[in-house]
């Protein structure tokens, strides 16, 4: 079956791509600071609470809670993404693997990214492969072999990039 595009605006988060955000993610009921230079973190991911406030350290969730300010994250990320691509096409595939990006790095990397620029140009190909360029946390190189302060985010890198490719 061929990976079909379609425009962007009428495309939303597949629940796969949700489930698979919420297991890369991982969950932590009590907020800590997971790598070096970020900001406190709980649930699955979150920096932020369900109402945008900031997560502070300590602050503990529970599962259900958890979800439900995952989804509602997404959301808000969803519509800023659907946005800084008006007229753009993608796969389902596609637009999963850019919004977990999007999750993880946010929409103002986003939108200055290179991929974003890629995608309204129609270079596919090329916006995958831009997702390799995003390899650093806490200014270190995370694609180094033997790093093990952040091989996790170099390995996720290099998860999306497949499936942006299988993508296509």
């Amino acid at each position: 079956m061929a990976n079909l595009r379609t425009v962007v605006g009428s495309m939303t988060l597949s629940a796969a791509a949700l489930i698979g955000l919420a297991v890369n993610e991982g969950y932590t009921e009590t907020a800590s600071i997971p790598t070096r230079n970020d900001r406190p973190t709980n649930g699955f991911g979150s920096t932020l609470k369900a109402d945008g406030t900031p997560v502070k350290i300590g602050e503990k969730t529970d599962p259900v809670r958890a979800l439900i300010t995952l989804q509602a994250h997404v959301s808000k990320e969803e519509a800023v993404f659907q946005q800084s691509l008006a007229g753009a096409s993608l796969t389902q595939g596609e637009y999963d693997t850019y919004m977990d990006w999007v999750y993880q790095f946010g929409t103002g990397a986003w939108a200055t990214s290179s991929m974003r620029r890629l995608i309204l140009a129609g270079e596919y190909r090329k916006a995958c492969d831009a997702l390799l360029k995003y390899r650093y946390s806490g200014g270190y190189d995370c694609s180094v072999p033997g790093n093990k302060v952040c091989a996790g985010v170099w390995t996720r890198q290099l998860r999306r990039h497949q499936k942006c490719i299988d993508s296509q």
